[in-house]
Protein backbone atom coordinates (compact mmCIF):
# COMPACT_ATOMS: atom_id res chain seq x y z
CA UNK A 1 0.00 0.00 0.00
CA UNK A 2 1.17 3.36 -1.17
CA UNK A 3 1.04 6.47 1.29
CA UNK A 4 -0.31 9.91 -0.09
CA UNK A 5 2.41 12.25 -0.33
CA UNK A 6 5.55 10.05 -0.19
CA UNK A 7 6.26 9.75 -3.27
CA UNK A 8 9.07 11.51 -5.28
CA UNK A 9 6.56 12.77 -7.60
CA UNK A 10 5.24 15.24 -5.06
CA UNK A 11 8.41 17.10 -4.51
CA UNK A 12 9.65 20.42 -5.94
CA UNK A 13 12.64 21.74 -7.49
CA UNK A 14 13.24 24.09 -5.22
CA UNK A 15 13.35 22.19 -1.88
CA UNK A 16 16.63 21.59 -2.07
CA UNK A 17 17.81 25.02 -3.52
CA UNK A 18 18.94 27.17 -0.38
CA UNK A 19 18.85 30.53 -2.83
CA UNK A 20 15.28 29.98 -3.60
CA UNK A 21 12.84 33.07 -2.29
CA UNK A 22 8.93 32.34 -2.28
CA UNK A 23 6.95 34.85 -3.77
CA UNK A 24 5.56 35.81 0.11
CA UNK A 25 9.28 36.30 1.39
CA UNK A 26 10.06 38.24 -1.94
CA UNK A 27 7.00 40.82 -1.42
CA UNK A 28 7.69 40.81 2.22
CA UNK A 29 11.18 42.44 1.49
CA UNK A 30 10.17 44.50 -1.17
CA UNK A 31 7.58 46.29 1.41
CA UNK A 32 10.09 46.63 3.89
CA UNK A 33 12.36 47.83 1.52
CA UNK A 34 9.91 50.81 0.37
CA UNK A 35 8.95 51.78 4.08
CA UNK A 36 12.75 52.07 5.22
CA UNK A 37 12.52 54.42 1.39
CA UNK A 38 9.48 56.47 3.73
CA UNK A 39 11.89 57.06 6.56
CA UNK A 40 14.11 57.95 4.21
CA UNK A 41 11.78 60.48 2.85
CA UNK A 42 10.59 61.99 6.04
CA UNK A 43 14.48 63.01 6.36
CA UNK A 44 15.51 66.89 5.53
CA UNK A 45 18.55 67.64 3.17
CA UNK A 46 21.28 67.72 5.94
CA UNK A 47 20.01 64.67 7.25
CA UNK A 48 20.20 62.36 4.06
CA UNK A 49 23.97 63.79 3.58
CA UNK A 50 24.77 62.97 6.72
CA UNK A 51 23.89 58.94 6.07
CA UNK A 52 25.77 58.43 2.76
CA UNK A 53 23.26 56.82 0.26
CA UNK A 54 24.34 56.13 -3.08
CA UNK A 55 24.08 59.04 -5.86
CA UNK A 56 21.13 57.57 -7.46
CA UNK A 57 18.85 56.42 -4.48
CA UNK A 58 19.79 60.19 -2.84
CA UNK A 59 18.58 61.53 -6.18
CA UNK A 60 15.43 60.08 -5.97
CA UNK A 61 14.42 60.51 -2.40
CA UNK A 62 15.23 64.19 -3.12
CA UNK A 63 13.17 63.92 -6.20
CA UNK A 64 10.06 62.80 -4.12
CA UNK A 65 10.18 65.78 -2.13
CA UNK A 66 8.79 67.62 -5.02
CA UNK A 67 5.91 65.03 -5.81
CA UNK A 68 2.41 66.03 -4.77
CA UNK A 69 2.04 63.40 -1.79
CA UNK A 70 -1.37 61.32 -2.07
CA UNK A 71 -0.99 61.03 -5.90
CA UNK A 72 -0.64 58.28 -8.49
CA UNK A 73 2.92 59.74 -9.06
CA UNK A 74 4.17 59.93 -5.51
CA UNK A 75 2.93 56.18 -4.83
CA UNK A 76 4.69 54.85 -7.75
CA UNK A 77 8.09 56.83 -6.80
CA UNK A 78 7.92 54.95 -3.93
CA UNK A 79 7.62 51.99 -5.27
CA UNK A 80 10.39 53.26 -7.58
CA UNK A 81 12.23 54.03 -4.17
CA UNK A 82 11.41 49.98 -2.74
CA UNK A 83 12.80 48.74 -6.15
CA UNK A 84 16.12 50.76 -5.96
CA UNK A 85 16.44 50.02 -1.64
CA UNK A 86 16.48 46.07 -2.88
CA UNK A 87 19.76 46.43 -4.47
CA UNK A 88 21.15 47.84 -1.10
CA UNK A 89 22.05 46.52 2.12
CA UNK A 90 19.64 47.86 4.58
CA UNK A 91 21.53 47.48 7.99
CA UNK A 92 24.23 49.91 7.02
CA UNK A 93 21.47 52.37 6.12
CA UNK A 94 18.99 51.26 8.72
CA UNK A 95 22.00 52.24 10.97
CA UNK A 96 22.81 55.72 9.90
CA UNK A 97 19.42 56.80 9.69
CA UNK A 98 19.19 55.23 13.43
CA UNK A 99 22.28 57.22 14.19
CA UNK A 100 20.93 60.70 12.60
CA UNK A 101 17.46 60.44 14.91
CA UNK A 102 19.31 59.63 17.60
CA UNK A 103 21.84 62.44 17.58
CA UNK A 104 18.48 64.80 16.82
CA UNK A 105 17.09 63.67 19.73
CA UNK A 106 20.21 63.99 21.97
CA UNK A 107 19.89 67.56 20.47
CA UNK A 108 16.69 68.46 22.24
CA UNK A 109 17.58 67.09 25.17
CA UNK A 110 20.75 68.99 25.84
CA UNK A 111 18.55 71.90 24.78
CA UNK A 112 16.04 71.29 27.30
CA UNK A 113 18.47 70.54 29.91
CA UNK A 114 20.52 74.55 29.22
CA UNK A 115 17.17 75.81 29.30
CA UNK A 116 16.27 74.77 32.42
CA UNK A 117 19.58 75.48 33.83
CA UNK A 118 19.16 79.36 32.55
CA UNK A 119 15.92 79.66 34.31
CA UNK A 120 17.55 78.47 37.32
CA UNK A 121 20.81 80.83 37.54
CA UNK A 122 17.83 83.91 36.58
CA UNK A 123 15.75 82.85 39.72
CA UNK A 124 18.31 82.06 42.13
CA UNK A 125 21.47 83.42 40.59
CA UNK A 126 23.93 83.32 43.65
CA UNK A 127 23.57 79.63 44.41
CA UNK A 128 23.48 78.57 40.62
CA UNK A 129 26.35 80.05 39.67
CA UNK A 130 28.55 78.54 42.77
CA UNK A 131 27.13 75.29 41.58
CA UNK A 132 27.73 75.69 38.21
CA UNK A 133 31.44 76.75 38.74
CA UNK A 134 32.09 73.79 40.89
CA UNK A 135 30.62 71.63 37.97
CA UNK A 136 32.43 73.33 35.41
CA UNK A 137 35.24 74.85 35.00
CA UNK A 138 35.06 76.79 31.33
CA UNK A 139 32.65 78.74 32.58
CA UNK A 140 34.14 82.65 34.03
CA UNK A 141 32.14 83.83 36.90
CA UNK A 142 32.44 87.56 35.57
CA UNK A 143 30.84 87.12 32.39
CA UNK A 144 28.00 84.57 33.55
CA UNK A 145 26.96 86.92 36.44
CA UNK A 146 27.30 90.27 33.64
CA UNK A 147 24.63 87.87 31.41
CA UNK A 148 22.71 86.88 34.24
CA UNK A 149 21.97 90.48 35.25
CA UNK A 150 21.63 91.50 31.88
CA UNK A 151 18.86 89.12 30.77
CA UNK A 152 17.12 89.74 34.37
CA UNK A 153 16.95 93.90 33.59
CA UNK A 154 15.57 93.06 29.86
CA UNK A 155 13.34 90.08 30.66
CA UNK A 156 11.55 92.76 33.25
CA UNK A 157 10.58 94.87 29.80
CA UNK A 158 9.66 91.86 27.86
CA UNK A 159 9.35 88.06 27.40
CA UNK A 160 12.80 87.48 24.70
CA UNK A 161 15.84 89.79 25.16
CA UNK A 162 18.98 89.68 23.41
CA UNK A 163 20.78 88.88 26.56
CA UNK A 164 18.81 85.95 27.16
CA UNK A 165 20.17 84.82 24.10
CA UNK A 166 23.51 85.14 24.55
CA UNK A 167 23.66 83.79 28.24
CA UNK A 168 22.04 80.32 26.17
CA UNK A 169 24.41 80.34 23.80
CA UNK A 170 27.02 81.20 26.61
CA UNK A 171 25.84 77.84 28.47
CA UNK A 172 25.95 76.12 25.71
CA UNK A 173 28.96 76.43 24.85
CA UNK A 174 30.58 75.83 28.37
CA UNK A 175 28.67 72.67 28.42
CA UNK A 176 30.13 71.13 24.97
CA UNK A 177 33.44 71.45 26.22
Amino acid sequence: MKIVGDSDHFHQPYDNDDDYVSRTEFKKESEDAQELGMRLIALSKSQLDKIGLDEFLYDAVLKTKSIKPKTEAYRRHLQYIGKLMRGFEHEPIITALNNVLNKNNNETAQVQIIEKLRARLLENPNEEVETLLAQHEAFDRQKLRQLIRQSNKELAKGPESKSHKELFKYLRAGLAE
